[in-house]
């Protein structure tokens, strides 16, 4: 515990301060004035129609860099002292990239009005939406493998700098639209404000003028995309799996609920994400490279119930003053018209606090490259998310939506503890955690 403790003070705190909590503290702003202004705006029908949208947005982009992004970090950074290993990477990634984003660009734009009847249904056309995320969709991937060479150098100010500047004219330009052209403004901002971060690309590209060099069609090479092959999948998996799922949830509220009711929903999941950013970041910036250094099960054990004894104990307090404030939460948030948003916040509390226990220990199994057993159980609580929500929001409404979050992820806890159950609660022996 002492070590969690003195590394989140001395490491972990210093970090996010410099280059995680102004990133998120902006993120959750411009999250909360976004959603006010929707809220203000168009109500909970639009929240609903771009709470479709934006998983659609999620899942389309996460495939259109092909999963790529964790890997390609972890690998320039092995291989960026090794010219031709640098090369062989950087060339495979941006034409694999390229390749698969323009396909995706083609296969959206002159599909545009199927793709819309699956986001808004036939009652709304927003055709017009689907080509110019098409259009956009190559720009998204290309700042995406700049932002990835930049990482993988660990330049993280620039980073984070011009992470902040397009977040900020995101912002500005979003509230603008959404205030001139309601909810089509709203949905014109989602697709086009990703392409303000092309700043990140030309930055990126003037700072480290050399690397083009290293792109050369001659060095692809189909043996990293095996090495990384393991990431992609993972990657997509919970990339797409989750938005996907969401949007097939909120689109059975829809029709059988109501589109309020879809829209009472969403506001639900936005208030979730503000308050799980911050932990998730923790998490990322000690759990991961913690559990890549361990070896043995009494490692494993002790940094787990250390991040139960002093980290979880603050989380579940602060789960409690927003569940007891929900009155003056949500319509400081949104609007009075949002009231009934109150009623969700019981089951997604809890839920999203036993997400986080389980969360905490299935980090090892990226740490320890357990990808099969990751895979099968992200499906597992996909599937188990999906049967649950429709059964459960045919007997009690929207709320039920809510209930099948917090039974799917006591689920999923309840599996991560079978699956390692000998490493936190068995007899103690120095032998790898690979074991459990």
């Amino acid at each position: 515990m002492k070590r969690l403790i003195h590394y989140i003070n001395t490491e972990v705190l210093v970090k996010a301060a410099r280059l995680n909590n102004a990133n998120i503290t902006l993120k959750i702003v411009t999250g909360i004035l976004i959603s006010k202004f929707i809220a203000l705006y168009i109500g909970p029908y639009g929240m609903a129609l771009i709470g479709n949208l934006r998983n659609f947005m999620s899942a389309i982009q996460s495939l259109a860099i092909a999963g790529l992004y964790k890997g390609v970090v972890k690998f320039i950074n092995e291989t960026k002292n090794n010219a031709l290993e640098l090369s062989k990477t950087l060339s495979t990634v941006f034409y694999f990239g390229f390749f698969s984003s323009m396909l995706l660009a083609f296969l959206c734009y002159y599909n545009a009005e199927f793709i819309n009847n699956l986001i808004f249904t036939s009652n709304y056309n927003y055709t017009y939406i689907i080509k110019v995320l098409a259009t956009v969709l190559p720009f998204y991937a290309l700042n995406m493998f700049v932002f990835s060479i930049m990482n993988g150098f660990s330049k993280h100010k620039i980073l984070l700098i011009i992470n902040i500047i397009g977040q900020v004219l995101g912002l500005l330009v979003t509230l603008v639209l959404i205030k001139q052209e309601n909810i089509d403004g709203a949905l014109i901002a989602i697709v086009i404000t990703p392409t303000l971060n092309l700043l990140i690309s030309v930055v990126g590209i003037l700072y480290r003028k050399n690397l083009v060099s290293y792109v050369k069609i001659s060095n692809v090479s189909f043996s990293v995309l095996d090495k990384l092959s393991p990431y992609m999948i993972m990657a997509l998996v919970s990339s797409i799996a989750i938005p996907i799922v969401t949007l097939i949830i909120r689109s059975y509220i829809i029709d059988e609920v109501g589109i309020k009711e879809a829209g009472y929903w969403e506001a639900m999941n936005r208030v979730s994400n503000y308050y799980l950013m911050f932990i998730n970041s923790l998490m990322a910036l000690y759990i991961l490279p913690r559990f890549t250094q361990i070896n043995t099960k009494k490692a494993f054990r002790k940094e787990v119930f250390s991040f139960y004894k002093t980290i979880m104990p603050i989380f579940g307090v602060l789960l409690l003053v927003i569940y007891f404030t929900r009155s003056f939460l949500v319509p400081l948030l949104f609007t009075e018209e949002f009231r009934p948003v109150e009623t969700l916040f019981g089951y997604q509390i809890l839920g999203d606090f036993v997400r986080v226990l389980s969360m905490v220990i299935a980090y090892q199994f990226l740490a320890k490259k357990m990808f099969s057993h990751f895979i099968v159980l992200e499906i597992f609580l996909f599937v188990m998310l999906y049967v649950s929500s429709i059964y459960l929001i045919d007997d009690f409404g929207y709320k039920g939506a809510v209930m099948a979050h917090c039974f799917s992820y006591v689920m999923y806890f309840g599996l991560i503890l079978l699956i390692f159950g000998s490493s936190l609660f068995g007899v103690l022996e120095d032998q790898s955690t690979k074991d459990s």
